[in-house]
């Protein structure tokens, strides 16, 4: 299934989180924050959105860092993808 976003919204997946501290320290599971840097999987053409013309600055493959709690989370076909808008992206990582 491909997922297609409308207007200002893009698809992302979220980058595994780290599984150990740079000093070394194994943390469990519930000790891991959410991610925050996720890749672009799909982008919405843009256009125009509650009156105002939106330019899409992301593309797919990019890698971006969003607000913590930003989106909507869906499950398809077993894989974990967040929408949102592209204003709850915060930077593009490179």
């Amino acid at each position: 299934m491909q997922i297609k976003p409308l207007a200002d919204r893009v698809v992302i997946k979220m980058v595994e989180a780290e599984e150990t501290t740079k000093s070394g320290i194994i943390l469990a599971g519930s000790a891991k924050e959410k991610p925050q840097i996720a890749e672009v999987v799909a982008v919405g053409p843009g256009g125009c959105v509650e009156g105002k013309d939106v330019v899409m600055y992301v593309n797919v493959g990019d890698k971006v860092l969003m607000s913590k709690y930003a989106g909507t989370e869906v499950k398809i076909d077993g894989v974990e993808y967040t929408i949102l808008r592209q204003n709850d992206i915060l930077a593009i990582v490179e």
